[in-house]
């Protein structure tokens, strides 16, 4: 009966991958209530050796590349607790374990071991897919009516600690209103001071059912009398990561984009690629830097983050366009208090050119960009200037064992923080086209506003439930599974 619950609990795998969310737990802070206590220490203290265990699966220079804190070093107390700290914060967010913990060991005057405990999580994934096809699921809900035949459904295999390297392996197939195909392999290191790593993804999807345009300031989709595919799309990309320092990340990005698209559908917008051909494509380049320096990379509440890219679209003479986009995203997070956090992050993106393929249109309501209060609409641009705002308070934060229910050590503990929070966010789409079916909202102002209830809980799953208004009068109530952040 025992092997019988260990193993019948691995068909609730899946479930952790409904809503598509990255895998981790809440950290340990045990080194930080340590600093308070009253126990003596010495002043300064020299590290003789670290000892790494629970890392049954992930090889100690994995580990050992997060820790700054180095063996022969003299440290002040102080200054030990601190890095101990941030070490704990890095090895994390490397999101390999459910728990970490670093504890200073006293063994003579001024010599001490380090021991860093880590707890491994479930690294192999079998992983449902089963979400929607639209923006989110305001928009799934009021715009298409609710629509089931707008759900996307399928398989996906993940393993996140390919080898104990912290490689990472997703082989997936999709189905339902989109089909598509995806293999993807990361290997973060390659060198022996692991600085240089690489990755590889392929995808491939068609659709039957696309947006072809916007009026009003919402998507326009088509389906041909047919029923037939409008769109196929096929894409590789290769890149190469540089990690010089702890939280500094470069990234070279090089792949290629096939788009084959009906001729049908040029009879709704004979603009939707911008050439005399059903066919799209390019090569594309692109650079960007990662600072990254957040106390938990999916529910932050410590710490800041920015992200600096340009990307070059069409690379050859051969391809079929010529443009460059360029973003920034710098968000902060303040710990005001062990309940209180304010968060704001500034989000910034361009294209050179005036006009894009459709297949290329950003704006407000696309993924990352988006107003609390707007979520029912897309506001679409070549600049987007959006400033998101949030003050939680945290009223809610509990832990539960289960171990008696779930025998897997890697789900054993049911975290739960539930956070209050407040919202302003405020933008600006600038349309230099000036297309008057979305002059409502393009070329204008736009702030929405807000209360709303976060619960982050097993794995640091994210369900997000808002009110937001907004300055066109509108109001509405919006659920999301995802940080904002």
């Amino acid at each position: 009966m025992k092997d019988f619950r260990k193993y019948s609990f691995l068909f609730l795998l899946p479930l952790l991958g409904f809503f598509e969310v990255n895998y981790a737990v809440a950290q340990t802070e045990a080194v930080e209530k340590d600093s308070t206590t009253t126990v003596s220490h010495p002043e300064k203290v020299v590290i003789n050796n670290i000892f790494i265990v629970g890392n049954e699966k992930t090889r100690k220079n994995i580990i050992l590349r997060e820790i700054d804190l180095k063996t022969g070093v003299s440290y002040d107390w102080d200054e030990l607790i601190s890095m101990i700290q941030a070490d704990q914060k890095k090895i994390y967010n490397l999101q390999l374990f459910n728990s970490v913990e670093i504890t200073p060991l006293i063994t003579d005057n001024e010599q001490i071991e380090l021991l860093v405990s880590v707890t491994e999580r479930w690294y192999i994934i079998p992983n449902i897919i089963f979400n929607l096809a639209d923006r989110n699921i305001a928009e799934w809900w009021t715009n298409q009516n609710r629509d089931f035949s707008r759900v996307n459904y399928g398989a996906r295999l993940v393993h996140n600690n390919v080898g104990g390297r912290n490689e990472k392996l997703k082989v997936g197939a999709q189905f339902g209103f989109v089909k598509a195909f995806e293999v993807l392999y990361s290997i973060p290191y390659l060198d022996k001071n692991q600085n240089h790593g690489i990755s590889g993804q392929f995808t491939y999807f068609t659709q039957k059912t696309i947006p072809v345009k916007s009026a009003f300031n919402k998507q326009v989709f088509y389906t041909n009398e047919k029923e037939e595919v409008l769109r196929k799309n096929s894409s590789a990309y290769f890149r190469y990561s540089y990690r010089g320092s702890y939280y500094n990340f470069h990234f070279v990005t090089f792949g290629y984009n096939n788009t084959t698209i009906n001729p049908d559908v040029f009879v709704q917008n004979p603009d939707y690629l911008l050439n005399e051909s059903n066919k799209l494509n390019y090569f594309v380049l692109g650079y960007t830097f990662r600072h990254d320096k957040r106390n938990n990379i999916q529910y932050a509440t410590e710490g800041e983050l920015l992200n600096i890219s340009v990307t070059k679209y069409g690379i050859f003479a051969s391809d079929d366009m010529d443009d460059t986009e360029i973003s920034i995203n710098a968000n902060k997070y303040i710990k005001v208090s062990d309940k209180f956090n304010f968060v704001s992050g500034l989000s910034l993106n361009s294209f050179i050119q005036k006009r894009q393929p459709f297949t290329l249109v950003r704006g407000i309501g696309y993924n990352p960009n988006f107003i609390r209060g707007y979520e029912l609409n897309v506001v679409e641009g070549q600049q987007i200037l959006v400033h998101k705002n949030s003050f939680r308070f945290k009223f809610i934060d509990v832990g539960y064992d289960i171990g008696k229910y779930v025998p897997l050590e890697e789900f054993s503990y049911l975290p739960l923080k539930m956070y209050l929070g407040f919202n302003f966010d405020h933008g600006f789409v600038n349309d230099r086209n000036n297309l008057p079916d979305n002059a409502r909202l393009t070329n204008k102002y736009l702030f929405g506003y807000g209360a709303g209830l976060d619960i982050v809980t097993l794995y640091d799953m994210v369900f997000r439930f808002e009110y937001s208004l907004n300055n066109q009068g509108e109001q509405a109530f919006f659920v999301n599974f995802r940080a904002p952040f």
